[in-house]
């Protein structure tokens, strides 16, 4: 615990020192956007070198030896550590927290849409919270089951002992509190109220908490370039002997497609956020329409952005579900060749149909058939996986766990994403649901029950490996049925709502509208309520669950090969891979060699 403090105390003194000096510069107060900016660039300098990395990196810039921590147990999570699976376990935890924190936002909004009228927040104040909700529960979809299960397993699963860059991906897990400190501590300066989107000029004019938005969300931008940058050399040089591109897991391939997305596009979130930030600070007007900016630009920036970013969220969840598919079904995937296809697909299409977002902006109305074909088109590698899974499970001899019944629900809640969506992607139906509570529903049907449950259901899947025991088996299953059925209770009104024109990011709505949002709040309490019994169950199971031993699916992947949890360095000589992951009921087939090779890349 001892660096963690050291950086909570230089991440203050670096914060304050930056907002002073700028005060005792150029004047004015330490709450201004400025200072503000200096403030935090100071902080976040202070608590990185604070947290680990003066000693176990920045020394040797100096030609001094580094002095890495040594902390071992439970006290290593609170510590610069380089090791994968410390860092996987990491942002678990993390983004798990902050699932929960978002989703109990969530709650309060429900309560004031309980019925019409203001009960319980101001119109403001419904804003910011909206906003706030937003942006941490996108961030949980982004970097959730990326950052937790590609930090924890790609290594494993490809036969490394690492990652490529093990300072560095410590690093891009460290620069995550700060974002969420960051976030946490808008409200002090005014918060923000333009929701996660940031739409100028709104941001250009707000309060004082919408540069803390920025310099927070930039700050996650940097942190997901280098782990992407991360899982695309260690995937790309640190296969071991055998493993073929063609004989790569299909997670492996989903956190590969995304983090070259994430590496592609990111910098257009981040440069969008600095040129507001500009204009709030130095003067400039990129967005100012009155003296000749435009704010069309900013959402071009923000979509070519965000647009890829459902899929950087969406493709490891692909590759997490599939994984629970195929081996709790045993057989081999289904067109693993044709799902690979459809992730590559995936990424070249999703750069260029951001605009579908654009429709009713005042855009170019001659690019509203070229997008809408485009955007349309990306259900062909998308359906490509759905199939996948499908041919996957027919006639499966399927193990009845609690991840592959949330793999059922994660099913259900993707058709239903990605049959909506194409009602958003066609330019005359999107021109009447634009920006109503539909929009809301697709968003939460694909990000929630595609990725969120794929968050979930990792975290069942590969608890007995991460913590060495197992889940009770009957409370998973329990609420594996308990999270699929509320989240559908909560979300299909809304559907409803959008499509008799009930706008979103509002708190108050016309009677007409009454029973629906009743109905969904009452839904999303009981929806709330099951997560006590999953955080409950893996609690509880993480110190007093039954060993697991090292193969409790009995599957065929790297990762099950080790011990429960694995070792420090993973394989003590590198396994030699020699069939492909999903030859079940292959006869002979095995996918690593009993004997491992020596040598290879770490």
């Amino acid at each position: 615990m001892r660096p963690l403090i050291r950086a909570v105390v230089l991440g203050l003194v670096g914060y304050v020192a930056g907002a002073w000096l700028t005060v005792a510069v150029r004047g004015g107060s330490p709450s201004d956007d400025v200072a503000v900016v200096f403030g935090f660039i100071l902080g976040l300098i202070g608590w990185l070198m604070g947290i680990g990395v003066w000693n176990a990196w920045a020394r040797e810039w100096f030609g001094l030896p580094a002095k890495p921590d040594q902390a071992t147990g439970w006290k290593r999570y609170f510590t610069f550590n380089t090791d994968h699976k410390v860092i996987g376990i990491q942002y678990l935890v993390t983004f798990i927290a902050i699932l929960l924190l978002g989703g109990a936002m969530a709650l309060v909004m429900r309560m004031e849409l309980a019925r019409p009228g203001q009960d319980f927040l101001t119109l403001d104040a419904y804003n910011k919270l909206m906003s706030m909700h937003g942006i941490l529960m996108v961030a949980t979809a982004v970097a959730g089951v990326l950052g937790a299960f590609g930090n924890y397993l790609v290594p494993l699963m490809i036969g490394a002992r690492d990652m490529a860059f093990p300072r560095v991906n410590a690093l891009s897990f460290w620069l995550i509190p700060p974002v969420a400190i960051g976030l946490l501590s808008a409200p002090l300066l005014g918060s923000f109220d333009t929701g996660w989107t940031a739409y100028p000029p709104l941001s250009v004019v707000n309060q004082g908490g919408q540069v803390l938005f920025i310099l927070a969300v930039t700050t996650f931008g940097l942190s997901s370039i280098l782990g992407g940058l991360n899982i695309v050399t260690t995937v790309a040089t640190m296969r071991a002997p055998g493993m073929t591109w063609g004989r790569l897991p299909i997670f492996v391939w989903g956190a590969f497609c995304a983090s070259i997305l994430s590496l592609l596009v990111t910098q257009f979130f981040a440069a969008s956020l600095i040129l507001i930030l500009l204009d709030r600070v130095a003067g400039t007007t990129f967005f100012g329409a009155a003296a000749g900016g435009d704010p069309l630009l900013y959402q071009h920036m923000f979509w070519f952005y965000s647009h890829p970013a459902v899929y950087i969220m969406v493709l490891p969840a692909f590759g997490v579900m599939l994984e629970i598919i195929t081996h709790l079904a045993r057989k081999p995937l289904f067109a693993y060749k044709a799902v690979v296809a459809g992730f590559w697909g995936i990424v070249g299409l999703s750069t260029i149909v951001w605009a579908h977002h654009m429709f009713t902006s005042g855009m170019a109305e001659q690019l509203h058939a070229p997008f809408m074909a485009l955007t349309e088109a990306i259900s062909i590698p998308t359906g490509l996986v759905f199939l996948g899974a499908l041919g996957t499970l027919w006639q499966g001899k399927l193990q009845s766990k609690t991840p592959l019944w949330l793999a059922f629900g994660w099913l259900f809640n993707f058709a239903i994403g990605g049959i909506t969506g194409i009602y958003l992607a066609d330019v005359a139906t999107d021109i009447h649901l634009q920006d109503t509570y539909f929009v809301v529903a697709h968003f939460h049907y694909t990000i929630v029950g595609g990725t969120i449950f794929a968050l979930i259901a990792g975290s069942y899947f590969w608890f007995p490996k991460i913590t060495g025991r197992m889940y009770n088996e009957r409370l998973g299953k329990i609420f594996a049925v308990w999270l699929t059925v509320g989240f559908n209770l909560v979300f299909i009104p809304l559907f409803w709502l959008g499509v008799n024109g009930l706008n979103r990011r509002v708190a108050d709505y016309p009677e007409f509208y009454a029973g629906p949002n009743a109905f969904a709040s009452v839904a999303a309490y009981i929806l709330g309520a099951g997560f006590l019994l999953y955080a409950g169950n893996l609690l509880w199971s993480a110190r007093r669950g039954p060993a697991a031993g090292p193969n409790p699916w009995n599957a065929r992947t790297l990762e099950w090969q080790l011990p429960s949890p694995p070792p420090e360095h993973n394989f003590p000589l590198l396994p030699e891979v020699v069939g492909h992951p999903y030859d079940y009921g292959v006869p002979g087939s095995v996918h690593a060699a009993q004997e491992a090779a020596e040598g290879g890349e770490e």
